[in-house]
């Protein structure tokens, strides 16, 4: 058995009173494709943004390639982890957010070497050839020297993930990317995480409602419903054979 890349360990979140997450066991394969589904509220996004150290559990470990990512040993003892160690052990994590977040004073080009050199201490030369490469890959090398207002959104949400891609990472987290696009851009944007995941051995979760392509992509679908995994498995047996009535009532939704 291979060890996963990932792991969640009973792991809760809460913000005030409201328990989001609540004991959330997952283990993610290194070159694994999750899609998480489930009705807005449930918990989706927090899994993933909690694996990029944007929000801290409340409870529960997360453990990366072996390493404690919440938690780091001192004098013998476990501590919350100071800034430094959560650094590096994200650092083979890539995000690509719902809404960009490109650096709009900054070119196409610009937006994808910046990682690369102040994050990971990589040469100018070489963080621009890998965005260059990147760039050409997501079919966006002839607008490097543009700015992000003058692209789409679908083209824009291509440029995040190039700049993602650029890093390296083993694991790369897809946040909705498609729900803030005009249904006419969806499409060019789920044709560069198709290539990713056919051409690329890394890990990918995707937080989605793109039901059809996580069916088509996805080695296990998670449905998330009130905090808990009520559902897991195949992309078939959830998608298209679960007798979860929740999880019906949610997929009726999408097939009108």
């Amino acid at each position: 058995m291979t060890e996963p890349i990932v792991r969640y360990q009973n792991v809760h979140k809460s913000f005030g009173d409201v328990e989001v997450l609540k004991g959330i066991d997952l283990d993610i394969s290194p070159s694994e494709r999750i899609a998480i589904i489930g009705p807005s509220g449930s918990g989706k996004t927090t899994i993933i943004r909690m694996l990029m150290t944007l929000e801290e559990p409340t409870s529960g470990d997360i453990i990366v390639n072996g390493t404690n990512l919440w938690k780091m040993e001192k004098q013998g003892k476990l501590v919350q982890a100071d800034e430094k160690h959560l650094r590096s052990v994200r650092g083979d994590i890539g995000m690509v957010f719902q809404h960009f977040n490109l650096f709009p004073h900054m070119t196409i080009l610009e937006n994808c070497m910046t990682a690369p050199i102040h994050v990971k201490g990589v040469e100018k030369a070489e963080a621009e050839q890998r965005s260059v490469e990147m760039l050409e890959r997501v079919g966006l090398k002839d607008k490097m020297s543009n700015y992000p207002s003058q692209l789409s959104g679908g083209q824009k949400q291509r440029v995040a993930m190039a700049r993602a891609l650029v890093m390296k990472p083993k694991v790369m987290l897809f946040d909705e990317v498609t729900s803030a696009l005009d249904p006419e851009l969806v499409g060019e944007v789920l044709e560069v995480i198709r290539d990713i995941a056919t051409n690329d051995d890394m890990a990918m979760v995707l937080v989605t409602h793109e039901m059809d392509f996580a069916l088509d992509i996805a080695d296990q679908v998670l449905f998330l419903d009130q905090g808990v995994i009520a559902e897991r498995g195949s992309a078939q047996k959830v998608i298209n054979e679960s007798k979860n009535e929740r999880l019906q009532e949610f997929l009726t939704r999408f097939r009108g």
